[in-house]
């Protein structure tokens, strides 16, 4: 059998401390003084069998409490399908080798291929890549993006509408790039049209950032944006939750040049934070500006078919000077895991799991609505998740939720930012609504 490590014999250790001239390991140390030098024991563990380090590790498991979530602002909990962990595990997937070899990479190659075909058809653009490290990367490289496209513009117009975590990765990517970020007031909770004609008419702009839908969960109209920013030579680029766009017109169908996001929504479970998968979409006359890598498809010397890289305008590749951006890997697994969930669901699933998420939302809304002590902060049209003040102390009852077994939303400004997946039962709403209304 093989093994992937092996361990160092006696032999293996006296010739290596022969060569730097110690007789024994003691000897390594003899420069470090004897009062700095640790001669207690150490506060180890005794061994335990595999059955003992399991029941350790469920009872600390078991600490954690299991909260009903109605929090989003970016990460959702919606239900990822048993079979995907098998699937990932299959060995033409599972492979820590980068496929810079196609011969020997063709099962990552094709699933990355695939993940490419169904973004670029989910969001309506011509050309995806092989993903990014999260969305807010994916965000701070399209702006990256906008502005080496624009030659010698280098201001960006970020809607303030944009999620703040995307914000701050933004003004860090454009801290030492040159890079000036602009951000666009709120407007009823959205983006105005005529702000942005307005501060694009005064040049110097490479590109606008929005989001769809915004922080506030509205869904916001972009007509007439893809003109705006086009007829003073920018780009738009149009941030999205990923699994929303099985039913919200597509950035593509808005006339954006660039479509990212964050792909967490198609089934990745929430993880403590990660790991993510960053998606990013363009159109066609923008692909060698893009970041990362494209896999293609062709015909080997026998005619079958056969999948390589056929773009990485990375530093590993070209001159650093030259290279679109230094990202130089991703969470590659986790593009797997939503190729296979997107598989798995197909349209009708994607659809059908995207409009539970927005009644649920819808109805619990409703409900808040009913106990008069909340009223929408904006009235605008919302997806799956909404914005609304209370009229009573916001700390309070956020503890009151959890103190319930409810996550009940994210605290942003002075309210509370609700989110339903088609996970939560209508028993849940309610129940999350009883305790509301104490």
């Amino acid at each position: 059998m093989e093994y992937k490590y092996f361990p160092h014999t006696e032999d293996d250790l006296q010739a290596m401390m022969a060569k730097v001239g110690v007789e024994s390991l003691d000897g390594l140390y003899a420069q470090i003084p004897e009062t700095i030098r640790f001669k207690g024991d150490y506060e180890m563990p005794l061994s335990m069998s595999e059955q003992e380090v399991r029941q350790v590790f469920e009872k600390l498991g078991n600490e954690n409490r299991q909260l009903t979530c109605f929090a989003g602002m970016g990460v959702y909990d919606h239900y990822t399908p048993s079979v995907i962990p098998s699937l990932l595990q299959r060995s033409e997937f599972l492979t820590s080798y980068t496929p810079y070899q196609a011969e020997i990479s063709q099962g990552t190659l094709h699933y990355i291929f695939e993940y490419q075909s169904m973004m670029a058809e989910l969001t309506g653009m011509d050309i995806s890549n092989a993903s990014m490290y999260d969305g807010t990367t994916a965000c701070a490289e399209a702006m990256m993006m906008v502005v080496a496209a624009g030659k010698k513009q280098n201001k960006v117009l970020v809607s303030g509408c944009l999620n703040p975590q995307n914000l701050k990765v933004l003004k860090t990517y454009a801290l030492h790039r040159g890079i000036e970020v602009e951000v666009l007031p709120i407007r009823d909770g959205a983006t105005s049209l005529d702000d942005v004609k307005t501060r694009l008419a005064e040049g110097g702009y490479a590109g606008v950032i929005v989001q769809q839908p915004n922080v506030y969960g509205i869904v916001e109209d972009f007509t007439g944006f893809a003109d705006a920013c086009h007829e003073q030579k920018a780009l738009l680029v149009i941030d999205s939750v990923a699994a929303d766009l099985a039913v919200l017109k597509t950035p593509g169908e808005w006339g954006a040049d660039i479509a990212v996001g964050d792909g967490q929504s198609l089934g990745i479970p929430m993880q403590f934070g990660g790991p993510y998968v960053g998606y990013m979409c363009c159109t066609e006359k923008l692909i060698r500006k893009m970041p990362g890598r494209i896999v293609g498809m062709t015909k080997d010397n026998r005619g079958q078919r056969a999948f390589v890289l056929t773009l990485q305008a990375r530093e590993q590749h070209i001159r650093r000077q030259k290279a679109t951006s230094n990202i130089c890997s991703n969470q590659s697994l986790m593009a797997l895991f939503v190729t296979v969930y997107m598989s798995l669901m197909g349209r009708q699933g994607l659809k059908e799991a995207a409009e539970l998420s927005y009644a649920g939302a819808h109805y619990l809304c409703d409900e808040l609505l009913k106990t008069g002590r909340f009223k929408l902060a904006y009235n605008q049209p919302f997806f799956n998740e909404f914005f609304v003040k209370y009229d009573g102390d916001v700390d309070t009852l956020y503890q009151r939720f959890i103190e319930a077994g409810i996550l009940g939303g994210v605290r942003i400004e002075d309210g509370l930012l609700f989110a339903v997946t088609e996970k939560r039962t209508k028993e849940e709403i309610d129940n999350l609504v009883k305790v509301a209304g104490l």
